[in-house]
């Protein structure tokens, strides 16, 4: 089987759902556009909006697993989010006004032993992804099916948060793909670094309740606390689902 791109994720507001793309424009050194552009400050947060800043300055799965069960739609002409959850009635507003709506849709999500959520943050030309560096990540479903088996439970893929997902290629064969560069479609990827996991892996995606023990399971069987790579844009192009996968150096 020829190793192609499964499907594109992207997560406009950072831990605050996530939607599935068909086709994507890749610029280079950028991220996939729209995601990560706006993050969610907390009570204990330094970031100022004047660039990037650490995931511990914004709220998150790691901290509030019921985030997980999030998903969205952003409208790229109107930049209006529309945003899902089982447990609550839809939100569509402007991320750029009023945060207040959001805050209070997203209140009874937050732990109440956590810093609690105080708006909605964003840098200039600057997305807010795990790296300090404008990172894309892709993610290797074998690997994921492995995870999966031993775990003894079908978890699903969108647990990593991933933006691209490869099928066809063995398991693990991303982690030597690092100092590397990745052609799909029209694009050219180098793989910059590992992605080290955290416990919002552990949360389910539709309960948004832990229920799996991600990173025990990597520890315990691959010795490793990493799924997945960072790459950087080096060639722009559009991708789409679908797409030949391509290791070029």
């Amino acid at each position: 089987m020829t190793a192609r791109l499964a499907d594109i994720w992207r997560h406009p507001i950072k831990a605050h759902g996530r939607e599935s793309l068909s086709q994507v424009l890749l610029s280079a050194g950028k991220t996939l556009p729209w995601d990560r552009t706006w993050a969610v400050t907390h009570e204990k947060s330094k970031a100022d909006g004047t660039g990037w800043a650490s995931c511990v300055n914004f709220s998150r799965g790691a901290k509030a697993p019921a985030l997980m069960a999030i998903t969205c739609r952003f409208d790229e002409t109107t930049q209006q989010i529309t945003l899902s959850h089982r447990d609550k009635q839809d939100l569509t507003f402007d991320p750029t006004g009023d945060p207040r709506p959001f805050l209070d849709w997203i209140a009874a999500l937050m732990p109440a032993d956590r810093a609690q959520s105080t708006g909605l943050m964003r840098a200039p030309d600057v997305a807010q992804t795990d790296t300090d560096f404008p990172s894309v990540s892709l993610n290797n479903l074998a690997s994921h099916a492995e995870v999966a088996q031993k775990l003894g439970q079908d978890i699903s893929p969108l647990r990593w948060r991933g933006n691209l997902w490869l099928e066809g290629l063995a398991p693990w064969v991303e982690k030597d793909w690092v100092g590397k560069s990745v052609r799909i479609g029209e694009a050219v990827l180098e793989i910059r670094e590992e992605i080290t996991r955290c416990t919002a892996t552990t949360a389910n995606t539709t309960t948004g309740v832990r229920d799996a023990d991600t990173l025990a399971t990597l520890r315990d069987n691959w010795g490793h606390q990493e799924f997945g790579v960072y790459g950087v844009v080096t060639h722009a192009g559009l991708i789409t689902r679908g797409d030949t996968v391509e290791l070029i150096s």
